[in-house]
């Protein structure tokens, strides 16, 4: 009985390690092939920037592009959750961030966003030996978003799909396209 009593916190908190290290090595992509990733990631950035403007399925709606002073564009980026290559085919589940900013005053304006899981299905380009995105799929807004994560995501991917990701880039990107210092403030439009 002592040896359990000695034993049990042990090996539970090696359990607990165990799946913290699981878990944190399956999030952000971390245990994703790189290099495939930096092959899908531009057509799926670009794809997501088309919608973002209205191109395609988008629809366009963010407030920025009211003001044409604000001179407004929109930056995204995605994060691999999981990938899974099958000869010329790719399926992709990300997360995804697209932020529409604009320019004010020597400040960086940020006039909307949406953040979202995806999962894209990306085709291998006969043009340049890139990839183009042949199907995508986001969550229902409302009650059936969790079951829709659930059933597109691995166990340790679902977890990562509602994780956050990070503006920092983005607003980086932002500053330089529309030439501000590195430390301009955001504000919003």
């Amino acid at each position: 009985m002592t040896s359990v009593r000695i034993w049990g916190p042990g090996v539970g908190a090696v359990v607990v390690l165990v799946a913290t290290g699981t878990w944190a090595r399956g999030s952000g992509g971390a245990g994703v092939d790189a290099g495939l990733w930096d092959s899908v990631r531009p057509a799926i950035e670009e794809r997501l920037v088309a919608q973002a403007r209205g191109e395609g399925d988008g629809d366009g709606d963010g407030l920025g592009e009211s003001e044409p002073a604000l001179r407004a564009r929109w930056f995204c980026r995605a994060e691999a959750l999981e990938l899974a290559e099958d000869d010329t085919r790719v399926r992709a589940g990300v997360n995804t961030l697209c932020v529409e900013y604009g320019v004010r005053e020597k400040a960086l304006q940020e006039c909307g966003g949406a953040r979202y899981p995806q999962v894209l299905r990306l085709e291998r380009d006969g043009v340049g030996g890139g990839y183009r995105v042949v199907a995508q799929e986001g969550p229902p807004d409302g009650a059936g978003y969790g079951a829709w994560v659930k059933s597109r995501f691995g166990g340790l991917a679902e977890a990562a799909a509602d994780g956050a990701l990070s503006a920092g880039p983005l607003e980086r990107a932002a500053r330089a396209h529309f030439g501000l210092s590195a430390d301009a403030p955001v504000g919003d439009c």
